[in-house]
């Protein structure tokens, strides 16, 4: 029988690996997710059972410490948003500098332009609007079940793969091959302690961020401008919500500081110019840097993953391209893809 080419071959798996995450995304984002954070825990577990204790109590103080850290996380940014909401009649109440003022200026703008110029695409929309309330319920109902399902069911996942490790590396083992036998330990190794590298760049790049925050707010002499820097940097955890909310109140303090639409105006333009350097430069120069990826790769990576599955394919797809060059450094014929997406110098007397 004829072997397919070998072009042919890859171009369908390709294909099929294509098919297989747009399609599986619902089971794999949640699994991949539950991956991540139990290679994340498996030092401190495994620690924890070197000093006897038993592997289920391990495991629940793991996640138990996870969820605390989460839990300030949020409790950070309610405990925003309630300054924000004791200091918004007083922000709202001056007629010269407040709420009041910006939404007057930014209504008086809307109604000229709706004047203006004729919106026949609003007044579709608004009539439109009542008969499509049902599919736009029903969405966003979906919505907050997917999300209340998830943060059930990863920490399920997460706690099954801790538990039951031994079991998946010797499936794993078995189904590479005896040739991989001596290699897999080492292999698994190398994976977690890429995971540790990545977790520990992300904390780098929220660093950063946050001290050009802080640095932008200074200079425009926003009101406590490291706290609200450093908080934007950390909320951009949450994606999309976390940054809306704690730019809110930097924002309605330097229009109240000030009176004028330059000051706010300039500090949504610092976290918009933070906010591309971080998705275009620092995320993949940083975590792609500590996972041994190039920063072509990085960004391909983080643009097919956005794509994909938004948000959560630009944060697992970096590991998991790392975790494929840390294979084919295994594989003698799959050289030219660790090379490629490697960030190794060229070699000297060659050209670049």
């Amino acid at each position: 029988m004829e072997r397919p080419d070998p072009l042919l071959r890859w171009l369908m798996i390709s294909l099929g690996t294509l098919v297989l995450l747009h399609w599986g995304a619902p089971i794999l984002i949640p699994l991949l997710y539950a991956l991540l954070i139990a290679l994340v825990l498996y030092p401190l577990v495994s620690r924890l059972e070197r000093y006897h204790w038993p592997r289920w109590l391990a495991i629940a103080a793991g996640l138990l410490l996870l969820g605390v850290l989460a839990g300030s996380v949020g409790a950070l940014m309610l405990w925003e948003l309630t300054r924000f909401l004791d200091q918004l009649p007083q922000v709202a109440g001056s007629e010269e500098a407040g709420l009041s003022a910006m939404w007057a200026r930014f209504h008086a703008w809307f109604l000229n332009i709706v004047q203006g110029h004729r919106i026949e695409w609003l007044n579709a929309l608004t009539e439109s609007l009542p008969g499509r309330m049902p599919e736009i319920i029903e969405g966003v109902v979906n919505g907050l079940f997917g999300v209340f399902f998830n943060i059930f069911i990863i920490p399920v996942f997460t706690a099954l793969f801790l538990y039951n490790r031994g079991t998946y590396v010797k499936a794993l083992t078995a189904m590479a091959g005896p040739e991989w036998t001596d290699r897999m330990p080492r292999l698994l190794q190398e994976a977690v302690a890429n995971y540790a590298r990545f977790i520990g760049g992300m904390v780098q790049v929220y660093l950063i961020v946050g001290m050009l925050n802080s640095i932008g707010f200074l200079l425009l002499g926003v009101p406590y401008a490291i706290l609200f820097g450093m908080l934007t940097a950390v909320m951009t955890m949450i994606p999309y919500v976390g940054i809306v909310f704690s730019s809110l109140l930097p924002i309605s303090l330097a229009y109240t500081s000030t009176g004028s639409l330059f000051l706010p105006a300039a500090v949504i333009i610092v976290l918009g110019v933070v906010q591309y350097l971080e998705a275009n430069l620092i995320f993949p120069k940083v975590v792609g840097g500590k996972l041994g990826l190039s920063t072509l790769t990085s960004l391909v990576v983080i643009f097919a993953g956005g794509i994909l599955w938004g948000v959560a394919g630009m944060v697992l797809f970096l590991p998991l391209v790392s975790l494929l060059k840390l294979v084919s450094k295994e594989i003698p014929s799959w050289r030219p893809l660790m090379l490629l997406l490697g960030d190794e110098p060229p070699t000297e007397g060659r050209p670049t």
